[in-house]
């Protein structure tokens, strides 16, 4: 199936009067009653329901858009720690020099201004879910609903419960899925390699982007390749196949890269010595030169300290939640959305930010006493490069529906391309350019 650069566009910038499904209730909201804290964060006094939503990335940016879409007369505060947007999306290209730093990164208070809410920059350290209060480190805000969009935290415990071998692996191969710091460490790794044996390790279970590592080994071997370094690249995957896009994935490592990238299946790590650069799974050693080491993922930290998290199916330590109405169980003005929820949705960008569109609607509903809204289904769509030079890429589309034998979430007639030879993987590579302009545009304006 071929998909036009215009086509990715259409449905990216369409997805919000796909979710939307006709104009909600213009029913104004009371103000709300003004809380008394005992140390108050400097924001303006609430105008309306007060929204505030932690976490600026793909779904809490999304829910902060779009509840003043749904619910004009809300006033939503985005809480967010960082004072700069980096997408983790597209952020193998940059590795490899296909996308300047600037696609990727973006402004906060843009977006606050662009959408009519507030951009608070702070770190959430607790909530008083008695009295409606959130803890941040410059001082408390009060809420009628809160969203938690906090993300991941990676679980070292798969491995090592020795703090000190744990802080290593994060401090000298951090596995540069949060973006910042661990991607500049890994960017500096690729292109100071001399040459030798280049480890990527992948996990099981419901990991943030399931091609993304895979994507990863072809675009670290296609630079290796390009810049003639004689290195192989090593994937440990602890599942017994690729997690998806395999045809894809298995063509682009046979045909591509055949002397380059090893794949190891069924690869669970049992052991790992940094100073003597060697892992040792279930039945063979292996010797690396330089790494990225991927753990398993948790739902953030900062849920657990605020008391709204369980072990999941998919992860340990997500949000607990009912997986139909994002309301934390026990307390229906809380919600938690993006890749810290439980169900088994992809952990990707477009996910959570088509997610959070539907939790903002849920939002909405209850402020402008519109009524039940019917569940709209996540969407996937993602675009992974198998090569940069020349740039080829394969691609996926799917959205999802419930198993009442397994109690689980699963893909719903995935649409997929993973044909990345000739002038399809030509598109699908450019087409994730005008993918990515047009959800930063959305977010931000």
């Amino acid at each position: 199936m071929k998909f036009s650069r215009r086509d990715v566009l259409k449905f990216a910038t369409g997805l919000g009067a796909l979710l939307v499904g006709g104009k909600l209730s213009a029913q104004e909201s009371k103000k709300s009653p003004a809380k008394k804290l005992s140390n108050p964060a400097p924001v303006p006094a609430a105008k309306g329901p007060r929204v505030v939503v932690v976490g600026g990335g793909w779904s809490g940016l999304s829910v902060a858009k779009h509840v003043k879409v749904f619910a004009p007369k809300a006033d939503v505060v985005l809480v967010e720690q960082k004072d700069v947007f980096v997408s983790c999306p597209v952020s193998n290209l940059w590795l490899v020099d296909k996308v300047d730093l600037s696609f990727l990164t973006h402004d906060y208070l843009k977006a606050a201004r662009n959408n009519n809410y507030h951009y608070f920059h702070a770190a959430a350290t607790g909530v008083d879910k008695k009295n409606n209060i959130l803890h941040t480190g410059n001082g408390d805000i009060a809420y009628d609903y809160l969203v938690l969009a906090p993300g991941i935290d990676y679980d070292y415990t798969c491995w090592t419960d020795d703090i000190n071998l744990q802080t290593r692996l994060y401090e000298e191969y951090p596995p540069a899925f949060k973006p910042g710091s661990e991607h500049l460490t890994l960017k500096q790794k690729i292109h100071n390699f001399k040459g030798g044996t280049f480890l990527i390790t992948v996990p099981s279970g419901n990991y943030r982007c399931l091609p993304a590592p895979y994507e990863r080994a072809c675009l670290i071997a296609d630079f290796f390749k390009h810049n003639n370094i004689k290195a192989k690249v090593l994937v440990l995957d602890e599942n017994n196949d690729i997690t998806i896009k395999e045809h894809g994935f298995h063509t682009a490592f046979e045909k591509l890269y055949k002397d380059i990238v090893q794949w190891e299946p069924n690869a669970k790590i049992e052991e790992i010595d940094l100073d003597k650069k060697v892992v040792t799974t279930e039945f063979d050693e292996f010797h690396f030169d330089d790494a990225i080491f991927y753990p398993h993922v948790r739902g953030a930290k900062i849920l657990e300290i605020m008391g709204v998290a369980k072990d999941s199916v998919y992860n340990r330590l997500e949000g607990d939640i009912d997986p139909i109405t994002y309301e934390v169980v026990g307390h229906p003005n809380i919600y938690i959305s993006g890749d810290a929820r439980p169900m088994g949705f992809s952990k990707s960008g477009n996910t959570s930010f088509s997610e959070g569109q539907y939790v903002a609607k849920l939002i909405a509903s209850k402020i402008n006493k519109s009524g039940k809204i019917k569940w709209v289904s996540p969407v996937t769509l993602c675009i992974s490069a198998v090569s940069a030079f020349p740039e080829r890429g394969i691609f996926i589309h799917s959205e999802y529906a419930y198993d009442k034998k397994t109690k689980r979430f699963g893909f719903a007639t995935p649409v997929t391309d993973e044909i990345w030879q000739g002038e399809e993987g030509r598109n699908n590579a450019k087409n994730v350019y005008g993918w990515a302009k047009a959800l930063y545009t959305d977010m931000f304006g």
